[in-house]
């Protein structure tokens, strides 16, 4: 019994849960609290770190276009319209979903509040009664939403995306007549790679599978490419779909504004009879409160930012994580990033080595992503660094200056 007389769940004492734990109590960068942002400084108690673990990729956090949009909006509309979509949208949304539309050149697109209610309320819709495969390092999200669809009544399989050929026989071995439901992230939240999104779609489309792709972290960073291009990522960051030079035919695109935008909003981009099918069979379409009028109005600003500064923005953002990746990669230091957005995961030789690492950085001033034991396998035990184009050149030349000294001291995992 516990000192509340109360019998606590026995996964509170499962032991793959215990390093993560004692990071969190013991790691002033875990679970940390913070008393003041100035940009991509940050200060906690009396200690102030730069940024590194924020995912505005394009600083529209900090943008005072954006920041002006919301007070007219919340004059108009209040705080926050407590309606279920299903029962009334504002304005705002029906703007928003046509000016994405024409963004993303989709057939449609749905907003909800975030891709963590739509995955886990979309995925089991999709899958029916079928056959639901996940890529092996999909987003936690997004297995989740697959577990979901298994407890409904599918099938669930995991697939490794650098194995297409292990997923066509998957595939292939389905029932006839069976619902195929393919699921992964367009752009890993860990390495920054992107996966291959036409390989896949064509063993999608010669199945009548569905290719469902999270592509949270690539939305706002890269899109279509062409010619005159300012940088790698492409032009206007309109999905990982456009930039590899993908139809919408068997695919459905989950993106987040909660990243590149900063504003707690989500979507699919799909065909609109699906849409219309999602607005009687998706939870938070029929019964969760909706996104604050704040993020709404955030979006809609920063769908016009975009058009008009977003390629700058995205050159410099490219700018800056290249200068990181190469002082990194001068250093002997090998990372999983091989696309170079702006994501860069570094995994320790030793995983017991993520404590002390933890503090070093804090007390250089540098705040990251701690990726520890079980949130990843234990050979990839580390951290992880994520740019934005509002950290300035100074803010990399601090960070590229204390990660020399920190490899110094505590070896990276050794590339294969």
């Amino acid at each position: 019994m516990s000192d509340t007389g109360t019998s606590l769940p026995k996964a509170l004492g499962d032991p793959r849960w215990s390093e993560l734990e004692h990071l969190r109590r013991t790691s002033p960068m875990s679970d940390a609290v913070l008393d003041e942002v100035r940009g991509r400084h940050i200060r906690s108690g009396d200690h102030w770190l730069i940024d590194f673990a924020s995912c505005n990729y394009l600083g529209f956090d900090c943008d005072p276009e954006i920041i002006d949009a919301v007070d007219p909006a919340i004059r108009h509309w209040g705080t926050h319209p407590s309606w279920s979509r299903l029962l009334g949208s504002p304005r705002l949304y029906p703007e928003i979903e046509e000016r994405l539309t024409a963004l993303l050149g989709a057939p449609d697109t749905l907003l909800l509040p975030t891709a963590t209610l739509i995955h886990a309320s979309v995925i089991p819709v999709l899958a029916d009664r079928g056959h639901v495969f996940v890529e092996a390092a999909a987003h936690r999200t997004v297995y989740d939403g697959c577990v979901s669809a298994r407890g409904q009544g599918a099938t669930l399989h995991r697939f490794h995306a650098d194995r297409p050929e292990e997923l066509a026989a998957m595939v292939r071995a389905a029932p006839a007549g069976a619902t195929r439901l393919v699921c992964l992230d367009g752009v890993n939240s860990m390495s920054g790679d992107i996966a291959d999104v036409p390989g896949l779609a064509r063993i999608c489309r010669e199945a009548d599978a569905t290719l469902y792709i999270d592509d949270t972290h690539g939305f706002g960073v890269v899109g279509e490419r062409g010619p005159g291009e300012p940088c790698p990522y492409g032009f206007r960051g309109n999905s990982v779909v456009r930039h590899t030079g993908e139809t919408y035919d068997n695919i459905v695109l989950v993106g987040g504004f909660s990243k590149a935008y900063s504003s707690l909003l989500a979507f699919l981009a799909l065909p609109t009879r699906l849409k219309e099918h999602l607005k009687v069979a998706a939870a938070p379409y029929l019964y969760s409160g909706p996104s604050p009028t704040a993020s709404l109005a955030t979006a809609l600003a920063g769908l016009e930012v975009n058009d008009r500064r977003g390629d700058a923005i995205r050159a410099e953002l490219y700018r800056k994580t290249v200068r990181v990746l190469d002082h990194v990669a001068g250093l002997g230091v090998p990372t999983l990033n091989s696309d170079r957005l702006p994501i860069v995961e570094i995994p320790l030789a030793d995983a017991a080595d993520l404590d002390a690492v933890a503090g070093f950085l804090w007390q250089e001033g540098i705040y990251v992503t701690l990726a520890a034991y079980p949130l990843v396998p234990r050979d990839r035990v580390g951290f992880r660094v994520q740019l934005t184009a509002l950290n300035s050149d100074a803010d990399i030349g601090r960070l590229n200056t204390v990660l020399t000294r920190l490899f110094a001291r505590f070896p990276p995992r050794p590339g294969s």
